[in-house]
């Protein structure tokens, strides 16, 4: 009898090992990245919180005229099994929701490498023991490059295989490398209008499809408001929290000062008036009715991951928690929720100069970085001696670039307005960028390494940009 009973149980042991690892190749069949969520790590189902306003700071100054639809992300999704989504959109869950919201990823191949001869895309490398270099060899230089668009510039974003193939209005379609980071891993959240709200992962999508949004009832509030830096910087704009929080009806998450890790406090944006700096890892909030508390984490302190502002002088730009000082919420001059999927532009080749340091000058079409060819394309780059203040340009916007010379050597960029800025040589700026093509005829285009630029002048791209 024991036996038997032992018997019994090794073969349901033995079975139910099978059926997990059954369960287990069927889901990675289509072969995800370790980084791709389940359904159940995206956010829970929105609630009616994500759809009405609650009374505070935002609703109550701002109104339902205000909060309006047209800059809400909207498309269809298809799914490897032949399903289709339409609606609303936004990323993550609970991430990006407008159209000058960027998409994220890393570009598979370079396609501008082959212009250039393989001698200037060599490095040195030296390798040393105990301090002293014993041999050096040489090594081709990382020719990858981070990809950004604003989800206004996109058409379409396809998952294929290893790949995710990104098209944009202009026509160019970018491989990105769907295992390195990429927004595409955090799912995507669907207001579909005829299911309701649908969560779907990344192993799920198949092709999503960008298309103007349409009215849908009670929109929530956009966070818009001014911020002002510890250098007196004050930039003025719709806001992303800590890279995330964007609407009114967020959350804003921390511990109350002195008070135990348990206890943790969540405050929606659209009660909140702002958002003050206390110390290193502490931040004082000042409710719509007054009153006010300092709390601690990782949302309102040192772990913070830095606020974008969308100031239309400028663009993106994104203030670090070492620069931030006061973060004051309220309504736009123009009542909206940003622009409409149709005021963004295909993006048009980048035309005009490049000077070297021995006084040459050549014209024609520029690729700047052996990477950004199109005026949506965007220079990345920190602000001069500003501490944690990094800009993100369209090249839409800049009519030149001039880089210093030691002692100085800030880069000054000059808007197409004229106004100018102090950027330091890091980012797109700094060493690692790989130089200049221009195509100045039918030919093969001229290569300037970037240690030989010394001015860089654009033609206006007649592309009005977003603003």
């Amino acid at each position: 009898m024991n036996k038997q009973v032992a018997a019994t149980a090794v073969a349901s042991v033995i079975t139910l090992t099978f059926a997990a690892v059954a369960v287990i190749l069927l889901m990675r069949s289509d072969g995800p990245s370790a980084s791709a969520p389940s359904a159940a790590a995206l956010p829970a189902t929105a609630s009616a919180a994500d759809r009405t306003p609650a009374p505070g700071a935002l609703a109550s100054r701002e109104g339902a005229e205000g909060a309006d639809w047209q800059g809400f992300l909207r498309g269809r999704v298809s799914t490897d099994s032949g399903e289709t989504y339409e609606g609303r959109m936004r990323w993550g869950g609970d991430e990006e929701a407008f159209w000058n919201d960027s998409f994220n990823g890393y570009k598979a191949i370079n396609p501008w490498a082959g212009h250039v001869a393989p001698e200037h895309l060599e490095e040195k490398v030296g390798y040393e023991i105990f301090g002293v270099e014993v041999f050096e060899r040489t090594r081709r230089v990382d020719l990858s490059r981070p990809f950004m668009a604003r989800f206004g510039d996109l058409v379409r974003i396809e998952r294929r295989g290893r790949d995710i193939l990104v098209t944009l209005k202009s026509g160019t379609v970018v491989e990105l490398d769907r295992m390195n980071a990429d927004d595409l891993a955090d799912g995507l959240r669907v207001w579909d209008e005829r299911r309701g709200v649908v969560d779907l992962p990344e192993r799920r999508i198949h092709v999503v499809e960008f298309l103007p949004a349409v009215p849908f009832a009670d929109p929530p509030a956009r966070l818009f408001g001014t911020l002002r830096t510890r250098d007196g910087l004050a930039l003025t704009g719709f806001v992303q929290w800590d890279r995330e929080q964007c609407l009114g009806s967020d959350e804003l998450e921390g511990v109350k000062a002195g008070g135990e890790a348990r206890d943790v406090v969540r405050l929606r944006f659209d009660t909140i008036r702002s958002i003050e700096r206390s110390g290193d890892d502490a931040s004082l909030v000042v409710l719509a009715d007054g009153s006010e508390l300092t709390l601690t984490g990782s949302q309102v302190g040192g772990g913070h991951r830095g606020v974008f502002v969308d100031d239309p002088r400028y663009g993106r730009v994104l203030v670090h928690w070492s620069a931030f000082d006061r973060l004051d919420l309220h309504p736009p001059d123009e009542p909206g929720s940003g622009p409409a999927y149709d005021d963004f532009e295909p993006g048009r080749p980048l035309h005009g100069s490049v000077t070297r340091r021995d006084g040459a000058r050549l014209e024609g079409r520029m690729v700047f970085d052996l990477d950004e060819s199109e005026s949506t394309d965007t220079l990345d780059a920190p602000a001069a001696g500003s501490r944690g203040v990094h800009y993100m340009l369209p090249f839409g916007r800049i009519a030149a670039i001039v880089l210093g010379d030691e002692p100085d050597p800030t880069v000054v960029v000059t808007l197409e307005e004229g106004e100018m800025l102090g950027l330091e040589l890091q980012g797109d700026l700094g060493e690692s960028n790989l130089g200049m093509l221009v195509f100045s005829g039918d030919g093969d285009p001229r290569y300037v390494p970037w240690n030989e630029v010394v001015r860089i002048d654009f033609e206006p791209s007649a592309v009005e940009d977003p603003r």
